[in-house]
Order: C-alpha cells, then sequence, then structure tokens
C-alpha cells in the first residue's frame, strides 16, 4: 500500500499523507511516495495542489522507531529536502491543511507549501536542537520569514510545542479554524485558486518565491552540513534510544 494517496479532480490534486498507524511519521519509504506524487502532479491538469495527512495527524516528524537507514546520509537528507525543493518548484500554488500533529519534519513538510491552513487544536513544534539534530527542509530560511528571526529562534532553541491559535497568531499559518472546519476552508480556498487562470496564479507563486529563494539553495546546502555533523552524536542516539524504548 502506497505511504501517500493522490488523487486529480475539478483542476485539484488532492495528496494526502498515509501512514496513519505511524501517525504518517516520515520513513524513506513516505519519502520516495511522496516525490513520486508530487512528480505526477507536476505532470497533471491540477491548477492547484492540497497536502494534507489521513488519520489523525498531519505528519509527526521523523520516525524514531525506524531502525536508522545505512548508505550515504547526504543522499538520503538531500533526497528529503527534495520534497520541499519540489513543493516550491510546482507550478501550482499548494496549501497544507495540518491537524494534529505536525512536528519537525511535519511542520517543515508545512513550510514548503504556498498557503498553510490550521485546526485549531493543532499541534506544532520544532524539536530538533532538543533532540540534538539540525532542521533539514530548509526551517532555516522559511521560518524567519515567515514568523521573523527572534521568534524563529525562540521555536527552535525551545521547541516547545504549540497550537494552530498560537501558529496563526506568530504568522505561521495563514488561518485557525476549528477541527471540524479546517477541510471544508481548504478545499473552498483550493476551488476559488483553482478558477483563477492558472498562469496567472504561477507567476504570482513565481514573482513572490523569487525574493526569498534568492538564498534558498545556500539555506539547504548548511542544513544537510549540519545535519551530517549532528546525525551520528552521542546526544542524537540518546534521545533516539530513550524514544525507541518507550512502551
Amino acid at each position: 500500500m502506497s505511504t501517500v494517496d493522490l488523487a486529480v479532480e475539478g483542476g485539484i490534486a488532492q495528496i494526502r499523507l498515509n501512514r496513519p498507524e505511524r501517525l504518517n511519521a516520515v520513513a524513506p519509504v513516505l519519502v520516495d511516495d511522496f516525490l513520486t506524487a508530487l512528480e505526477e502532479v507536476a505532470h497533471s491538469d491540477a491548477r492547484v495542489v492540497l497536502l494534507a495527512g489521513n488519520g489523525r495527524a498531519f505528519c509527526a516528524g521523523h520516525d524514531l522507531k525506524e531502525p536508522t537507514p545505512e548508505g550515504d546520509s547526504r543522499a538520503r537528507l538531500e533526497r528529503l529536502q527534495d520534497v520541499t525543493r519540489r513543493l516550491r518548484a510546482l507550478r501550482q500554488p499548494v496549501i497544507a491543511a495540518v491537524h494534529g500533529y505536525a512536528i519537525g519534519a511535519g511542520a517543515e513538510f508545512a513550510l514548503g507549501c504556498d498557503l498553510i491552513l490550521a485546526a485549531e487544536d493543532a499541534v506544532f513544534a520544532f524539536p530538533e536542537v532538543s533532540l540534538g539534530l539540525s532542521v533539514t527542509g530548509a526551517a532555516s530560511r522559511l521560518l524567519p520569514l515567515l514568523v521573523g528571526p527572534v521568534k524563529a529562534k525562540e521555536l527552535l532553541l525551545l521547541g516547545d510545542r504549540f497550537d494552530g491559535r498560537r501558529a496563526h497568531d506568530l504568522g505561521l499559518v495563514n488561518a485557525a479554524v476549528p477541527a471540524d472546519e479546517l477541510m471544508p476552508l481548504a478545499l473552498g480556498w483550493a476551488e476559488k485558486i483553482a478558477h483563477h487562470p492558472p498562469e496567472a496564479a504561477t507567476m504570482a507563486k513565481r514573482a513572490l518565491d523569487a525574493g526569498i529563494d534568492h538564498a534558498f539553495d545556500s539555506a539547504l546546502e548548511l542544513e544537510v552540513t549540519h545535519a551530517l555533523i549532528t546525525e551520528h552524536s552521542a546526544a542524537v542516539r540518546a534521545s533516539t534510544e530513550a524514544f525507541r524504548s518507550r512502551a
């Protein structure tokens, strides 16, 4: 069974992360399936993309109960970053609809989208520092642009969890609504964008991103460099073992 579902209808491509038994936590197979779905969307007639998660969460971050993959760490990290690259490279605007957990890499998936909607009780966090890790999904570039550098440092250095309402107050998301209103709102926004001339929507997205992305690639490279330094540290081993030992 694919770990990512894709359906295109009425000009809207819906991508749903589909590891609900693991709260859609990130594993190599999910990254592979996600990139495949994004490639299919790029060649589809969709005019807008809606990204969400099946089950009780958007994405709970890296699955620390998965064994550490063998092989070239740089290639694996860059492949994870390719999710953000391809989200931003799509000609179609991308809306994230966040419910439940959006932790670490899950929050970074949302940051890669053009618009972010959240349930009021969604749970965001950037726990990488507390685990001895480095951010890897362009959060070092995108988060300060959304919430400002001082708040970005607060979120990264403290690693505290915060709900959708605070995410909206911080400027991290466009809107926070009751959970049962999230998907109707997201679909309403998607339908409105799908009815706009697609070339104009693409040009608006490209024009706005042009000023953002001039430092995007260098931020991704620095993130990989830091991740390679931290990945095999004693602190990371200890935090991972502690997580895996939980009942």
